[in-house]
């Protein structure tokens, strides 16, 4: 059987069992908890204004001010919509609002209370929402699943953009060529696979490996010695140098220290210093590791986009390769942002979702998380001091992350009039296209990520409300 999209079946997924509620609770009150304790958050703009929260240069209420405004689109915009058309909770959903909820506690025990408080919300009040959704004669839910297929086929493509952008236009569109084959390949030989896996592993593959080459030869190249200077030819004019205090010669900043070494770096100082802060609190990340893992390993969570549908498929495999693949973009910017605030990021390098989803049992998912974060925290500073010897495997981790970004606004916006098409025809993508549009022109006030789906739910609002007005009609199907 050919690979299909249909989460028709995933969406009473929402019913969640006791023990998948209280593991979403308790995963929320923790991640609250830490990050009150400014150990980590999920949202990547918070990060940077850590450090000053720590220092206490800026107040709690600023701190929530800023996690909030950052966040608020994602959460309502993005993480609700998801949750309810897929059937899996996400990130952005949970981890966003524990953001905020953590930083605003003026306690630290009220942390954890107010964490478990939402991801009840969510895991309770989720389902009465979805139930109540599809009960209206414009099932907006069901028509949302139709964004499944733009975003997963258009998604594989990240690593094209990221190529063309970084290493031009030629190598972009040999990466096309090279993925679309492995596209055509995997449908033909392996069609109960998501086609896309090896695509992006090939397109990955690649990028790595043209910065790679260019690194190296750019090493090489710094290490052939500089043709002499005209200055050191005989006869040739001498630049003055100053004398030093007394007329003596001029200061060496080294030999001029008692102890004849360099003067300390500030930035390596403060890198180390934070670098040293998250391992004073390691079993505190160790812990979270394995609570992470371990609610995703009972499949009710997905850690992308794209990913949240193939989880409520069922294809935990292909879920994996995917979240392995995307976890290259945000590595380095996680690693530097956390070397520079001493806050890492809620979920780690994101390695967490693929070791989880491929584990055995919760039991050795719990293990196999708390390893990783372990493993993760004491690694931090070696591999920021690697990304500081291969500037062009950072740089294509940047161009990756924001292909990323580019991949999914395209993506989930074409996946919107989609589901806008299913549920409206005309008037369903005149609404949609129309709010996405509208909310292009007075300034963007829900990023481009979230404005798709958030278009589709209120458009559904929109028709329903039509219906009850006897002005519209549902379309059959």
């Amino acid at each position: 059987m050919p690979f299909a999209l249909s989460t028709a079946a995933a969406v009473d997924k929402l019913d969640f069992s006791l023990p998948e509620s209280l593991t979403v609770i308790g995963v929320c009150a923790l991640t609250a908890l830490i990050s009150n304790m400014a150990l980590a958050v999920f949202n990547d703009g918070v990060r940077p204004f850590l450090l000053d929260f720590v220092r206490g240069n800026t107040r709690r209420g600023e701190m929530t001010a800023v996690s909030f405004g950052l966040s608020a689109g994602f959460v309502f915009g993005l993480g609700a919509p998801m949750a309810l058309s897929t059937g899996v909770l996400n990130p952005w959903l949970l981890f966003l609002p524990t953001d905020i909820l953590g930083i605003f506690a003026p306690r630290r025990w009220l942390a954890p209370i107010l964490g478990g408080a939402w991801g009840a919300i969510v895991v309770f009040g989720l389902s009465g929402a979805n139930n109540a959704a599809h009960d209206l004669p414009v099932d907006f839910l069901t028509a949302m699943q139709e964004m499944a297929t733009p975003i997963l086929f258009l998604f594989l493509l990240f690593p094209v953009i990221a190529i063309a952008s970084q290493f031009g236009r030629v190598r972009g569109a040999i990466t096309f060529v090279v993925e679309i084959a492995f596209v055509v390949l995997s449908m033909k030989v392996w069609p109960e696979q998501f086609p896309g896996a090896l695509a992006m592993a090939a397109g990955v593959l690649m990028l790595l490996g043209f910065a790679l080459v260019k690194d190296l030869r750019d090493r090489r190249a710094a290490n052939v010695p500089p043709p002499a200077s005209p200055a050191d030819a005989p006869g040739a004019a001498r630049i003055p140098v100053e004398d030093g205090p007394d007329g003596g010669p001029p200061a060496n900043p080294v030999e001029d220290r008692p102890d004849g070494k360099p003067p300390a770096d500030p930035v390596a100082s403060l890198f180390g210093a934070n670098a040293e802060r998250l391992r004073r609190h390691l079993p505190w990340f160790a812990v979270l590791g394995a609570a992470l893992a371990a609610m995703v390993n009972l499949h009710v969570f997905g850690g992308g986009e794209a990913t949240s549908f193939l989880v409520a498929k069922g294809d935990y495999g292909e879920a994996a390769q995917v979240d392995f693949y995307r976890a290259f973009g945000f590595l380095p910017l996680i690693a530097t942002t956390a070397l520079a605030s001493g806050a890492f990021q809620i979920v780690g390098f994101t390695f967490v979702y693929p070791l989880a989803y491929l584990a055995p049992n919760v039991a050795v998912a719990a293990v196999g998380g708390a390893v990783l974060f372990t493993v993760e925290i004491l690694a931090l500073s070696y591999i920021g001091r690697g990304l500081a010897l291969l500037p062009s495997i950072r740089d294509a981790s940047d161009h990756l992350r924001n292909a990323i970004g580019k991949t999914l606004e395209i993506a989930i916006l074409f996946g919107a009039i989609a589901a806008a098409a299913t549920m409206g025809g005309g008037l369903g993508i005149t609404l949609v296209g129309g709010l996405y549009l509208l909310n292009e022109a007075i300034g963007r006030p829900v990023v481009r990520l979230a404005a798709g789906p958030a278009a589709v739910v209120v458009a559904g609002i929109v028709l329903n409300a039509l219906h009850w007005l006897d002005l519209f009609t549902p379309l059959k199907g």
